[in-house]
């Protein structure tokens, strides 16, 4: 029997199925910090959804903790990064909520069109208002969906049956994957301006927080309505409440905030809004749905049993060869994904030397999770990246030598656009990069880096650290690969911090850049 901390309200048939596997439920609710970290002494297992911030610290000061349980699919609460190291599994229940999210995408659809809330409010504060009401169809409008993965298509379909064109905006869906959707792909830029109606179903990175700016609204079809029921933040409050008032957005339906939990927005004050406090997932079937799949998925765990939700793994199961390298071939897909800034079509995975003679098929999906999931709502496992692949429409192909080249093992992404290889180095197997695009790099993979490819050409090195330099940004590592008859060079510098979008364009405008790409993994 395990002791199981459940700190945040689930399904009682969650907490039954718990029991019945022999465990100690222990209900302590609203728990957080240094109390949290008490109270895990001698717990297995803990169950939260999304108020319980299950920090580095609080694992740090736990021990025997197996495995957290997200009652729910948004991972933002926990650091994954800390369990992983602390080895904590973390799972969660990631189809839970993808009917109900949906479901209330269509409802603020329909409430904004029909301005359903403001009338209501009028009618039982005494007014019979019919005229100052007046709303829109839906039939016949286009709709604009940004991010296009599960949620995203469920949305698709309700509103095709209600007559909308759908357009939609997904660098890493390939259009082949959703040929019988009747849904047309196109870029941000046209989906903004041509929808009638736009909604977001993003997750939450340092990419997608305030995409929807100022900038973009002033592109936005006038009169257009925007929906965000997917993460806070990823649309710029005062930005919106500025497009509203000034006649370019017709209305906003949001139940999603930079800050939560808020009682106080820009967007709160304007009657053409329709607001609701996260409820998303708040319907009766999505709670029991969460909190049966994480009761489920925690028994597994302290089973020792296959866990099909879980968000990191134990790679004891690899050979002993190849075990190192799966950090390495997660952390290559995420830079490649970062690089490449969609998703190819194929993607060949080379495995060569020692390497190239074992089972590769973790290290593989570890590619695979590291290319999506910085860039699709749903939490990506090792488990689900290879359907996410599927779904996506990407074709990974393993390649496997036993012959190596300049390294005893390196791993080798690669696509028609982009090529990416990197190794374990010395003694202490330290992670590097040591190709790009064909040029011999040798650099650390960071969580900040500047990949600048430029002519080969004297003071281009110089150039671009002074940029970089002025702009207050240390650089911890630099490396340039020269291809020998090429033109063109390549220069990645690893930094301590994120290179802003400001200095990211002024090193574009630069005599001799051809390309400039910012990576931040944080």
């Amino acid at each position: 029997m395990a002791r199981v901390l459940v700190t945040e309200e689930i399904a009682e048939s969650g907490l039954d199925l718990l029991r019945g596997a022999g465990h100690d439920v222990d209900m302590q609710l609203g728990l957080n910090g240094a109390d949290l970290a008490a109270a895990l002494d001698g717990a297995s297992a803990l169950i939260i959804r999304s108020a319980t911030q299950v920090t580095a610290e609080v694992l740090e000061a736990t021990e025997g903790l197996v495995v957290v349980g997200r009652a729910g699919i948004g991972l933002d609460n926990v650091d994954v990064r800390s369990a992983t190291r602390s080895g904590v599994m973390v799972v969660n229940a990631p189809l839970s909520n993808s009917i109900s999210a949906a479901e209330h995408t269509m409802a603020l659809l329909l409430a904004q069109a029909r301005c359903i809330p403001q009338a209501h409010a009028d009618l039982v504060g005494g007014a019979w208002n019919r005229s100052r009401w007046q709303g829109v169809e839906l039939c016949d409008k286009t709709l604009g969906i940004v991010g296009l993965g599960r949620i995203g298509r469920l949305v698709a379909e309700r509103a095709a049956a209600f007559g909308m064109r759908i357009l939609a905006h997904d660098p890493f869906v390939v259009e082949e994957s959703i040929r019988n959707l009747n849904i047309e792909m196109v870029d941000l830029v046209e989906v903004v301006e041509r929808s009638d109606f736009l909604t977001l179903h993003l997750a939450r990175t340092p990419d997608t927080v305030g995409l929807v700016d100022a900038d973009l609204l002033a592109l936005a079809k006038p009169g257009q309505r925007v929906v965000n029921v997917a993460r806070g933040g990823i649309v710029d409050e005062d930005a919106l409440a500025g497009a509203i008032r000034s006649g370019r957005i017709a209305g906003a339906a949001i139940d999603v905030f930079a800050e939560e939990p808020t009682t106080d927005s820009p967007l709160f004050g304007l009657e053409q809004v329709v607001v609701t406090p996260h409820l998303g997932a708040s319907t009766a079937e999505a709670q029991d749905k969460a909190g049966t799949t994480i009761a489920e998925q925690v028994v597994l765990a302290l089973a020792g049993d296959y866990v099909p939700f879980a968000v990191n793994i134990d790679v004891g199961v690899a050979p002993d060869v190849i075990r190192p390298f799966v950090p390495l071939a997660e952390k290559l897909g995420e830079i490649f994904g970062a690089l490449s800034g969609r998703l190819p079509d194929r993607l060949d995975v080379e495995f060569r030397g020692q390497i190239g003679e074992v089972d590769d098929r973790l290290a593989t999906l570890a590619v695979v999770k590291g290319l999506l999931d910085r860039v699709v709502a749903e939490a990506v496992t090792y488990v689900n990246a290879d359907d996410m692949a599927r779904e996506r429409g990407l074709d990974v192909r393993t390649v496997s030598s036993s012959t190596a080249t300049d390294y005893l093992n390196t791993i080798t992404l690669r696509s028609d656009r982009l090529a990416l290889s990197g190794t374990l180095a010395g003694l202490s197997a330290e992670p590097r990069i040591v190709m790009i695009d064909d040029h011999p790099v040798d650099v650390p993979p960071s969580d900040h880096m500047l990949v600048v490819r430029n002519d080969d050409r004297p003071g281009m090195i110089g150039m671009v650290g002074t940029v970089v330099g002025e702009a207050g940004v240390n650089v911890a590592n630099m490396t340039v690969g020269h291809d020998a008859g090429a033109a063109t060079a390549v220069m990645v510098l690893a930094t301590d911090q994120a290179v802003g979008a400001d200095v990211v364009a002024s090193l574009a405008e630069r005599e001799g850049i051809v390309s400039v790409h910012g990576i931040d993994l944080t």
